[in-house]
């Protein structure tokens, strides 16, 4: 099922609920611009590759195409999170429901940012949809476990394949220019973290980008009274539309987290900047053609931690990732609960 511009339109400014979920969603993708984006360029940036100006217009450019290009190829990260929750019976409760859920998600990441700590959107998203649809259909009924599962198998995966590539990597590119002088190396390094970077705010918009664009396509068909749709197809103007929006809040808020996860964690050289780029890419490929939804977030995190462990475990800053960690423990629990309980007030004021 596609739904074209104009359609949308029309319907956004006659059903006053969809205006409302459009104004959530486009809200939760700002704030996953100011929030994910940046760990595509906090490496380049740290190491002084790129201006934060320079390093942010490229993640632009690359988050859209990143969107663009996979949503064509393969857009299973949408459908899987678009399949993993409920949201079906009356279609205005569920609509309430998801207007709720949203909002948990914002709260959530908001404050996340403003104590400058890289919580993953991703999971937030994923909670807060969880914590709704249980609510809406009131008990687990609301989530379809054979699609949750993914998230599991995603987490793992961009835990110990993220540390173990940025770790190997690392050492492979140390010992492949163990005998070239170093300063000889700085321009190809240079050069190498910009690619990395580009590769990185590519993926970030593969996966990202699609799972916000299957909640705004959720909200859609919830507003048109059609909650049964399992099949879509994303619309080249809704993916124009979410880059811009995630553009404009890596411009605004990126630097917070672009220090945190750039230059608190670990102290990085040119030539580890790109070991963790091109590490944190690869895993971010290989978990969107599985049709996984994992987090840029937290798949660049644990690549720098391999990269900084590779030198030595001391180069590491593990209070900073130990506060990382604690974030994302505390994310499926607390937006899931934020979730469940605006979704029961929405519900029940409206």
């Amino acid at each position: 099922m596609e739904v074209s511009f104009v359609e949308f339109l029309q319907q956004m400014f006659t059903i006053p609920a969809l205006f409302v979920t459009s104004l959530l969603t486009m809200s939760v993708i700002l704030v996953n611009g100011w929030t994910d984006a940046p760990n595509a360029i906090a490496t380049c940036i740290s190491t002084r590759s790129l201006n934060p100006r320079g390093a942010i217009l490229l993640a632009t450019v690359f988050n859209f195409l990143g969107v663009f290009v996979m949503t064509i190829v393969n857009n299973s990260v949408a459908m899987t999170v678009y399949n993993m929750v409920d949201f079906r019976g009356d279609t205005h409760t569920a609509l309430v429901a998801l207007c709720a859920a949203l909002f948990a998600i914002v709260t959530w990441a908001t404050a996340a940012w403003w104590f400058g700590i890289p919580t993953s959107e991703s999971h937030a998203l994923i909670a807060g949809l969880s914590g709704a649809a249980i609510a809406l259909q009131g008990g687990f009924s609301g989530i379809n476990g054979a699609e949750w599962i993914k998230v599991i198998y995603g987490l793992v995966l961009s835990t110990f394949l993220g540390f173990a590539l940025g770790f190997v990597t690392v050492k492979l590119v140390g010992s492949l220019f163990k005998r070239v002088d170093r300063r000889k190396t700085q321009g190809f390094f240079k050069n190498a973290q910009i690619f990395g970077a580009a590769a990185m705010g590519f993926m970030h918009g593969a996966q990202d980008g699609q799972k916000f664009m299957s909640v705004f396509l959720l909200g859609m068909f919830l507003a048109k009274g059609q909650g049964g749709v399992e099949q879509f197809q994303i619309p080249i103007w809704l993916i124009v539309m979410c880059s811009l929006v995630m553009a404009l809040g890596t411009s605004v808020g990126g630097y917070r987290i672009i220090k945190s996860v750039g230059m608190d964690m670990v102290k990085l050289e040119k030539y580890q900047g790109f070991s963790a780029d091109l590490a944190a890419a690869v895993c971010l490929l290989l978990s969107s053609l599985l049709g996984f939804p994992v987090s840029t977030t937290h798949t660049k995190t644990t690549a720098i931690m391999g990269v900084g462990s590779a030198k030595r475990i001391s180069s590491v800053n593990w209070s900073v990732v130990q506060e990382m960690v604690l974030t994302w423990i505390l994310t499926f629990p607390g937006c899931g609960l934020i979730g469940f309980l605006m979704a029961r007030l929405f519900m029940w004021l409206f």
